[in-house]
């Protein structure tokens, strides 16, 4: 089996194009705004005859979401997987509850399929299993390929330096807490974030969810508080930005 990773443009998320030898998948489809080009990029992995099976999805946030809809009808009208939560706003087409709103834009309604915990999709030589991890919205999946002992994640864990926000519609920050605790036993050996360069290697990753929820247990004790130091998350920020800076990557030894 074969994950390969598509850098986010922008404000997209990172898309994931999962291949196996009895189908293809993808994790999350960006916002609209490169919508035809995700389609090229996806068959430029896959190759122009070759189709997707589904799309899952994160959460209905529109960096994850707002292409689900060009993606789907590019490819045979393959259904969109997300979690019951989340159905209604992507089939209204809620430019609210999904934030499209906050990036100037429509989102596209679409039909999906409802996604439960522990949910398993098999690709012949894999599978994936999806995994609820409520806390920055009631509808965050997080996507475990244990083959490669590997978790695709949205706006559970946004960056490695970004700390995931619960103060949205749908957050609960000890819902946050205990869903990053969760994966912390899966004991993977990489995540994709929500954006930026996947974090890899055992260690790193324990460091990096270490750091993540050290700050959101500081937090709960404070009542829900970020530090005075931080700034206030812009318009568009599915996290926090730290101050002083976290590290985005694994500092290596001197």
């Amino acid at each position: 089996m074969r994950v390969l990773r598509l850098p986010g443009i922008h404000h997209d998320s990172n898309v994931v194009v999962v291949t196996g030898s009895a189908g293809s998948l993808l994790i999350n489809a960006g916002t609209s705004w490169y919508q035809s080009l995700q389609v090229e990029r996806v068959k430029g992995l896959l190759g122009d005859e070759a189709m997707l099976d589904r799309v899952l999805l994160t959460s209905k946030r529109y960096p994850c979401s707002g292409g689900a809809k060009h993606l789907s009808d590019m490819f045979a009208n393959c259904p969109v997987h997300i979690h019951e939560e989340g159905q209604a706003a992507l089939e209204t087409g809620d430019f609210f509850s999904t934030w499209a709103n906050r990036f100037d834009s429509d989102m596209p309604s679409i039909g999906t399929v409802p996604c439960a915990n522990g949910e398993v999709f098999a690709l012949g030589d894999g599978e994936v299993e999806a995994i609820h991890l409520p806390g920055c919205s009631a509808d965050e999946m997080g996507y475990w390929i244990k083959d490669q002992s590997m978790i695709v994640l949205g706006c559970t864990l946004p960056r490695a330096d970004r700390p995931a926000r619960w103060d949205l519609p749908g957050g609960c920050l000890p819902d946050l807490i205990e869903s990053l605790e969760r994966i912390q036993k899966l004991q993977p050996s990489a995540i994709v974030p929500m954006q930026g360069p996947a974090i890899k290697g055992k260690k790193h990753v324990q460091n990096v969810l270490n750091q993540h929820l050290k700050f959101l247990r500081e937090c709960l004790e404070r009542d829900g508080a970020t530090p005075k130091s931080w700034g206030r998350p812009a318009q568009t920020a599915m996290w926090y930005t730290s101050h002083p800076p976290w590290p985005l990557e694994e500092k290596e030894a001197v």
